[in-house]
């Protein structure tokens, strides 16, 4: 899905629940419930919503959008991702990145070893990874690295302004 890069995506739309417009939702938001705290809603479709209602059930989340007011409306829907304007996120905390920051970041070794281009950042549970994708064809013979963005033992700057994430590894590993 290809939003515009002034929104982020927190969600997608899922099954229609019941027959007056209901649908279940997947946050993407640390906090499940934390994606109703964002309003309106862009979805795929490139209209914004409104939340009319919201609740649990059980272990999901379900919600009810204005306009859509039958099954039908909600079978329209279904699979859509949820975005917002970027500008409804938060403010982080010094020190405290958004992963859409990061993607499309350089990242240099300590001794000035351009490793490649952030792809991607994903979670494994332990700690956040940087996936870097080399430019071309590396002295190291590596297309793509997984480094883990732990701050100050491997991260040492993140430097938003050049773009530039300093890192303390290896560029042979």
């Amino acid at each position: 899905m290809s939003l515009a890069s002034d929104k982020v995506v927190i969600g997608k739309i899922g099954a229609s629940y019941g027959v007056k417009g209901w649908v279940k939702i997947n946050s993407y938001t640390d906090v499940p419930e934390g994606i109703f705290d964002y309003s309106p809603w862009i979805l795929a479709d490139g209209k914004e919503y409104q939340i009319d209602q919201w609740r649990p059930h059980g272990k999901a989340l379900v919600a009810k959008l204005e306009g859509i007011d039958t099954r039908d409306d909600a079978e329209r829907i279904k699979n859509l991702d949820i975005a917002i304007q970027a500008e409804q996120l938060p403010e982080l905390e010094e020190g405290e990145y958004y992963w859409r920051e990061l993607t499309g970041m350089q990242v240099v070794t300590t001794q000035g070893y351009n490793l490649g281009t952030v792809a991607e950042v994903f979670n494994t549970g332990a700690n956040d990874v940087l996936r870097i994708r080399a430019k071309g064809n590396d002295a190291f013979g590596q297309k793509e690295r997984l480094v883990p963005f732990v701050l100050d033992s491997v991260v040492q700057t993140v430097d938003k302004v050049e773009r530039i994430i300093t890192v303390d590894w290896e560029p042979g590993f």
